[in-house]
C-alpha cells in the first residue's frame, strides 16, 4: 500500500470536462485510475497509515486555501528518460502549490522527498513516448488561449493498491 495526498481542485464543469476529454485521449493509463489533480505528496510506502494521516493532517494545520489560474501546457520527461508527460501548470497558485508541497514534506516525510526531480505543480493530462507529439499537442493548446480557473481547499489523502486510488480522508484547509 502507497499512500499519498492529492489535491481534486475545484474547477468549473466545462474546465473539467475538457480536461478528461483531453485525459481520455492522451492518457490512458491514469484516466480511469483518477481524476484531475495535483499531487502534493508522492506514493510513500515506507510509513504506516496513521502516522501518514496524522503528519498530514498536523503539517496542514493553518494553511488556508487559495485560488490558482492555468494558462499553460508543458512538456516534462519522465526521470526514467523514456517517457514524456503533458502537465497544465498554473501560473497564479503555483507558489502556494510549491510551499504547501514543502509544508507537508518539512517534518516526518522529510526522508521521503524527492531530490532527483524538480516539484513542478502540475495537472496530468497526457503521455507519450512520443516526445514530438507531445510538443505538437502541447504547443496547440497554448495556441488557444487556454484559461483554467479553480480552487484548492481540500487535501485528500489517499491509499494507492492494485491501481486504485482510495480516499482516507479529507483535510479541508482553513
Amino acid at each position: 500500500m502507497m499512500y499519498l495526498v492529492l489535491v481534486y481542485p475545484k474547477i468549473s464543469t466545462d474546465d473539467y470536462d475538457f480536461i478528461q476529454r483531453y485525459r481520455k485521449a492522451h492518457d490512458p493509463k491514469y484516466f480511469s485510475v483518477v481524476k484531475p489533480h495535483f499531487t502534493i505528496v508522492f506514493a510513500t510506502s515506507n510509513i504506516v497509515e496513521k502516522v501518514f494521516v496524522d503528519e498530514i493532517k498536523e503539517q496542514s494545520k493553518g494553511i488556508r486555501k487559495f485560488d490558482f489560474e492555468i494558462k499553460c501546457a508543458t512538456l516534462n520527461q519522465d526521470d526514467s528518460g523514456d517517457y514524456y508527460h503533458e502537465f497544465l501548470v498554473p501560473d497564479r497558485g503555483y507558489s502556494n502549490i510549491v510551499k504547501l508541497h514543502d509544508k507537508l514534506y518539512s517534518g516526518k516525510l522529510y526522508g521521503n522527498l524527492r531530490f532527483d526531480i524538480d516539484f513542478i505543480p502540475h495537472i496530468g493530462i497526457g503521455n507519450s513516448e512520443d516526445g514530438k507529439a507531445c510538443k505538437k499537442r502541447i504547443d496547440a493548446l497554448n495556441s488557444n488561449d487556454l484559461e483554467i480557473k479553480g480552487l484548492v481547499d481540500v487535501l485528500d489523502i489517499v491509499a494507492y493498491e492494485n491501481n486504485r486510488i482510495t480516499t482516507i480522508e479529507r483535510v479541508q484547509l482553513s
